[in-house]
């Protein structure tokens, strides 16, 4: 069935719900269940959760038994237990939350949590783990840490730890939420620590023994947030006063933030200040060190970074080893430990012994389709082969494909211009399926083009891999064709392409990046200039002039770069200010560096694009596909003799 946006009663209802214009809504879905629309669950969907704070539970339970089984009836259930919750309705929310198939929403999960507590039973550990891991300052979880409080349940070190945590990740509501249950005047303090760190340390702060504890807790966060700001300042009021007023696990604690955000500023003190935190720590003995996840990793990545850019191998070692069970186990972190172990084995007694253990660290990961996975197998020497491709798609496995409802909605919904609604309706659909059914979900899309759902489907096979879907080559010989004209790394260019949009020549990025290539229009604007191209802003999603202008703003980055394509592929993603000021310090090997790109979307991306590329390197002209040699020569100061970059690249 083709379905037309200008025309169709549930693309109205979405519109309809947008705007909150409730009449309209209500006809478009009566316009929509009356013609028996395949989508009608979905206006529906959107008429009652319009409304869901008017609601009762007997028109959900409705809805429920109209679209069983469907996507839509579970999304509302999600909807539907945060209402419950809001409205304090336990009976009903207990009843209802072993329904909920996705339980992927740590609100609900907060909310069931306290049911249970409700119930009498024992939550205090599932608790502690879920409101320690909120993101925001939600209602649910907020009510389940209050309940917990007053049965004495949290203690005030749980409170103060959600509040340092909050403080860390700069989420500040959620700080002053966590204060509250202290004091409202706890709460206050910490709004105006946040406003004016350096001021409030200055003039309010206080942590003598005769203080107390929350004293000592306040000022350690006045420094955290101070830290996020100015590192060597916090650093500086650290060694005046602070260090010696502050209990010792606050003290590291402190020192700790300093040394996180100056690594994330890429400031060489950044390794001392984590050894001189660890240093503090250990004068406490009846505490366990219990710094987040993410300081630790800061830790590591300043460590590969220090002495020169040789690396402080134990100092890798331990924050790994400091690291959660579930974070030591990212191959990430799995790789620098084992090249940590070759390092340290050198210089050990138990060489052998150490080395044995990094190589086995190394074939834990080796041969992933990932960047560390490839790296892990060219450190044991061995080739990274691709995987053979599994046995072809029988046309029963294809029909049953093609005859599952959910994946013909969410390429309806797509089709209607419904894209978030049609990825979610399609990824739901997709739990549960056997690495066949993944890759004949995967056919369907790649053969509507699809590439995004196609791509994102077929990763997602655990034991069978079908590289032909994973890392298709739409606008092949346009791609070929433009980068031998420009002379370009073709796999590069298509490595890149599928990091940015999954070869979706339609998509427009939140912050205003379209086409092929996500360009901005700025960027597309002097690209044109550039090579005299006639071009109007509509042109931007017109694959082959996107194709035409992207790549020619990627030759200017990789020339601005000297030709690496790890710094070309940051610049790419975060402008090319920011490398430029990232490729200052001490030259160090470029897994290193992009190890330490500062923000973690610009990280992730640049490791997939290189791994992207070694493996378009495979699939296009049949290379073996090596990734240590595309990451080029060490990454540091531009040569002073090299030709200054342009000015006003974009």
């Amino acid at each position: 069935m083709i379905l037309h946006a200008q025309t169709d009663p549930v693309a109205d209802a979405r519109e309809a719900f947008r705007k909150k214009d409730r009449n309209r809504l209500a006809a478009d879905r009566a316009a929509a269940i009356a013609s028996q629309h395949p989508l009608a669950m979905w206006a529906d969907y959107w008429e009652l959760s319009n409304r869901i704070n008017e609601a009762a539970q007997t028109e959900v339970d409705a809805f429920y038994a109209r679209w069983r089984n469907t996507y839509v009836e579970d999304r509302l259930r999600n909807d539907w237990l945060l209402e419950l919750g809001h409205r304090r309705d336990w009976e009903h929310f207990a009843t209802d939350f072993p329904r909920f198939r996705m339980n992927d929403d740590r609100e609900v999960t907060c909310y069931a949590l306290l049911t249970n507590h409700l119930a009498g039973k024992d939550v205090a550990d599932a608790s502690r783990a879920a409101w320690l891991g909120q993101r925001d300052a939600d209602e649910g979880c907020a009510l389940l840490a209050a309940t917990l409080v007053d049965a004495k349940v949290f203690d005030s070190d749980d409170v103060w730890r959600k509040t340092r945590l909050s403080i860390e990740a700069g989420r500040l509501r959620a700080a002053r939420q966590a204060a509250a249950l202290i004091s409202l005047s706890t709460a206050s303090m910490v709004q105006d620590l946040s406003d004016s760190p350096a001021k409030f340390i200055t003039r309010k702060a206080s942590a003598s023994a005769a203080d107390g504890r929350a004293n000592a807790e306040i000022a350690t966060l006045a420094l955290m947030r101070m830290a996020s700001s100015d590192p060597d300042a916090a650093a500086g009021a650290l060694v005046d006063r602070w260090e010696r007023s502050l209990p010792p696990d606050l003290a590291s604690w402190a020192w700790a933030s300093v040394a996180k955000q100056a690594a994330m500023k890429l400031l060489p003190a950044a390794a001392d200040h984590y050894q001189h935190a660890a240093l503090i720590f250990a004068k406490d003995k009846n505490r366990e060190l219990d710094w987040p996840d993410d300081t630790m990793a800061w830790k590591a990545r300043a460590a590969l970074r220090a002495n020169n850019g040789k690396g402080r191998w134990q100092q890798v070692m331990q924050a790994i080893d400091a690291m959660s069970p579930d974070e030591q186990r990212d191959a990430t972190w799995v790789y620098w430990k084992a090249r940590g172990l070759q390092a340290l084995s050198r210089d050990s007694q138990n060489s052998e012994s150490m080395r044995e253990q990094s190589r086995q660290m190394f074939a834990s990961i080796a041969g992933q389709l990932s960047f560390y996975g490839a790296l892990a197998s060219e450190a044991l020497n061995q080739p990274f082969a691709l995987p053979q491709r599994p046995a072809p798609l029988t046309s029963a496995e294809r029909a049953e494909a093609a005859a599952t409802p959910g994946l013909a909605r969410g390429l309806q919904l797509v089709s209607l211009g419904l894209r978030d609604e049609g990825r979610r309706e399609w990824n739901y659909t997709l739990r549960g399926m056997s690495d066949r059914q993944l890759l004949a979900a995967a056919q369907i899309a790649c053969d509507a083009q699809d590439w995004q759902l196609c791509i994102n489907t077929s990763e997602r096979t655990k034991a069978e891999i079908d590289i032909a879907q994973r890392y298709p080559t739409p606008y092949r010989d346009e791609i070929v064709a433009r980068s031998k004209e420009l002379d370009l790394d073709a796999p590069f260019v298509m490595g890149l392409i599928r990091q940015e949009t999954r070869f979706m020549a339609t998509l427009r990025s939140y912050v205003g990046a379209s086409g092929l290539m996500q360009l901005m229009p700025a960027t597309a604007k002097w690209t044109a200039k550039k090579y005299g191209v006639a071009y109007s802003p509509d042109m931007i999603t017109d694959p082959s002039t996107n194709l035409r202008l992207g790549t020619g703003y990627l030759r200017h980055v990789l020339d601005a770069f000297e030709g690496s394509q790890a710094m070309a592929a940051a610049a790419y993603n975060a402008g090319p200010g920011r490398p430029r000021r990232w490729r200052e310090g001490p030259f160090i090997e470029t897994s290193a560096w992009a190890e330490n790109i500062p923000f973690p979307e610009t990280r992730d991306y640049v490791k997939k694009v290189l791994s992207n590329a070694s493996i378009y390197a495979a699939v296009l002209n049949g290379e073996e596909p090596v990734l240590r040699t595309r990451l080029g020569r060490s990454i540091g100061p531009r040569d002073a003799n090299a030709p200054a970059p342009e000015k006003d690249l974009p």
